[in-house]
């Protein structure tokens, strides 16, 4: 009996062990390079200059260690939505825009100039979709609360800092923001030129335009904060940079135009103002930023704070 239920007892593959082994060191590695690539501070030629997509955004599953699922949990918002407040603010009275267009600053003139091609027509819902081309995602707010429907990865962290400032602004005026649903692209140079497209007019979101585009400027996502360069909000960067420039009298500072920055990012500017790096002949000072160095060092030499220095 004892020899039969030994034969009997059910026995695992000799392939399980080795095969959970492989599947586990696997997921390690995996989990590794996904949090090495989040945390990296390397501009590589090109991720914020060429047109959106660089890469189709992959369908994310957070764990609760990973840095994302942390930063997603701060700014309190789900992957695809962002309640922000309760339901019953909604109740508030909307902004009467008539009466505070008066008390508008002269440079919120640019707004009405960027939104020019749209006054007479009005956006439809063909040219929000032809802008999804170009888009690196899309942000519907319906009713108080925000969605997210993500196309492709934005460089470092500019999405979720990008959606941080759309979020700020619902908290600060609750139940006053008007339902929308817009394209954004987060990359830096305009693309949707007014010449070729002054028929069809596509509106499309991002940092930069010109008076050439029809690209409608957007905050620079580094006013709520650039994690991977150690620049924190501008709410306490101004604080520290103020502090730091009162460290010498302005007769003490040395007359120079002073750069320091990354010239490896595909811009012929930066590779022409390296060209200027001459104290005596130019009175410039130009120097070549390794955000990869600088990191490992822990930024003591790029504090903005601490460049206060020239005139």
């Amino acid at each position: 009996m004892v020899a039969l239920s030994r034969l009997s007892a059910p026995r695992s593959p000799s392939y399980l062990l080795p095969s959970l082994l492989a599947l586990a060191l696997f997921t390690l590695l995996f989990l590794y390079k996904v949090d090495d690539f989040v945390t990296s501070t390397k501009t590589m030629a090109g991720h914020n200059l060429e047109p959106t997509p660089w890469h189709i955004f992959p369908a994310k599953s957070f764990d609760d260690e990973t840095r994302q699922s942390r930063a997603y949990k701060i700014i309190q918002c789900s992957y695809l939505s962002c309640p922000y407040f309760n339901r019953s603010i909604m109740k508030r009275p909307r902004f009467q825009t008539n009466k505070l267009a008066a008390q508008c600053p002269e440079f919120f003139s640019h707004i009405h100039r960027d939104l020019a091609p749209w006054v007479k027509s009005g956006i439809t819902e063909n040219q929000v979709m032809e802008a999804k081309n170009f888009a690196a995602f899309r942000i519907v707010i319906f009713q108080g609360r925000l969605y997210l429907d993500p196309y492709y990865a934005c460089f470092q962290s500019r999405m979720m800092v990008t959606i941080w400032g759309f979020i700020q602004l619902l908290r600060k005026y609750p139940g006053m923001v008007p339902d929308v649903d817009l394209m954004f692209d987060c990359m830096d140079k305009p693309i949707l030129n007014r010449t070729e497209r002054q028929s069809n007019p596509v509106p499309l979101f991002r940092y930069c335009t010109t008076r050439e585009h029809f690209d409608i400027p957007f905050p620079d996502w580094s006013f709520w904060g650039w994690s991977e360069i150690n620049i924190k909000p501008w709410s306490e960067e101004f604080p520290d940079i103020k502090k730091g420039s009162q460290a010498k009298r302005w007769a003490a500072k040395q007359p120079r135009a002073f750069w320091k920055g990354n010239p490896d990012v595909v811009s012929p500017v930066r590779l022409e103002l390296l060209q200027c790096n001459d104290s005596r002949k130019w009175g410039a000072q130009i120097m070549r930023q390794d955000w990869v160095q600088e990191a490992r060092e822990g930024f003591e030499a790029s504090k903005l704070s601490n460049q206060c220095t020239y005139r």
